[in-house]
């Protein structure tokens, strides 16, 4: 564990103070950034967990290690992928999401999303009904968790046999039973395109188009659009957007380059996008380096 910083002792210390309005202090009130009626862009940084997926995976860390990390870096937000939880698949113990809260409280940290992984490309309809059954479960955990989405994926199954056609009916009917059952919670259903049966601008046009759900959004993961260029791509689909997955890296022609930020950002702002933006690394190296590298790259635009 790290040693406590100058920052997470004044939050400490902040948590046991009466609230401003007790004291009589009014709240400060600011102009409209904008013009009645038009709003501007709001940016909230997080951290996709799955940064730290190895460090995890072999027990060296654990979630409240990853907690510490995003206090001291001064993200705003967290997203903790139901991978990292004890017992997944199983939802984790009312005690442990409610600690997992706490020490998110105290640090001034929001729960911008939570994931599973699902298989909806599937041919068995019976391992896809146990992946809905597993889905559901886990909207009860995100509403417990506070956090306002769960992703999910489309699928990797080669489904032999089966037309895309066929697959694009299927998983529909099942994101929809699914996105059905969120909206009980509160919860909204995180699609993720993740070049997987998923994989172009055109492919979650179709699938937003059949499942017909307010309740499906888009994990706009901007390093998974590998057929076009991906700015295009993002331009495309960015209407869908209520989470994100920004990557160090994009794919251009074939090969891993680095994301244009600079060309990146002002696509955001145009669509007048306003949520989270969870970050997120991949591959070889320290996430304890390469996380504040990428942060610092993305904050040289964000703001």
């Amino acid at each position: 564990m790290t040693p406590t910083t100058p920052r997470r002792k004044f939050i400490q210390a902040l948590a046991s103070v009466p609230a401003l309005a007790t004291l009589g202090i009014p709240a400060a009130r600011s102009a409209p950034a904008t013009e009645p009626g038009k709003r501007s862009p709001r940016f909230k940084l997080s951290l996709n967990v799955y940064s730290f997926n190895s460090l995890l995976r072999a027990g060296k860390i654990d979630l409240f290690r990853v907690l510490d990390f995003c206090a001291d870096y001064n993200f705003e937000a967290i997203d903790p992928t139901g991978y990292y939880f004890p017992g997944y698949p199983e939802v984790p113990t009312d005690d442990y999401i409610n600690r997992f809260k706490r020490q998110a409280v105290l640090f001034g940290l929001d729960i911008s999303g939570t994931g599973v992984r699902n298989d909806f490309a599937n041919p068995d309809a019976a391992a896809r009904k146990a992946d809905i059954a597993m889905i559901k479960r886990w909207v009860h955990a995100a509403a417990k968790l506070g956090s306002p989405n769960l992703r999910i994926f489309s699928g990797t199954n080669p489904h032999t046999g089966f037309s895309r056609d066929q697959v694009f009916e299927w998983m529909a009917r099942d994101i929809r039973e699914c996105c059905d059952y969120a909206k009980d919670f509160g919860v909204m259903i995180a699609l993720q395109n993740h070049d997987d049966f998923i994989k172009t601008a055109a492919d979650v046009d179709r699938i937003f188009k059949l499942v017909d759900s307010e309740w499906l959004g888009l994990n706009l993961d901007i390093g998974s659009y590998r057929q076009h260029d991906p700015y295009e791509e993002i331009e495309k689909n960015i209407r869908y957007a209520i989470t994100w997955q920004i990557k160090e890296n994009v794919g251009i022609g074939g090969k891993e380059v680095p994301t244009d930020f600079e060309k990146l950002f002002p696509i955001i702002r145009r669509a007048g996008y306003r949520g989270y933006l969870p970050v997120e690394t991949l591959g070889a190296g320290d996430p304890f380096e390469k996380v504040p590298k990428l942060l610092e790259r993305v904050r040289k635009f964000y703001g």
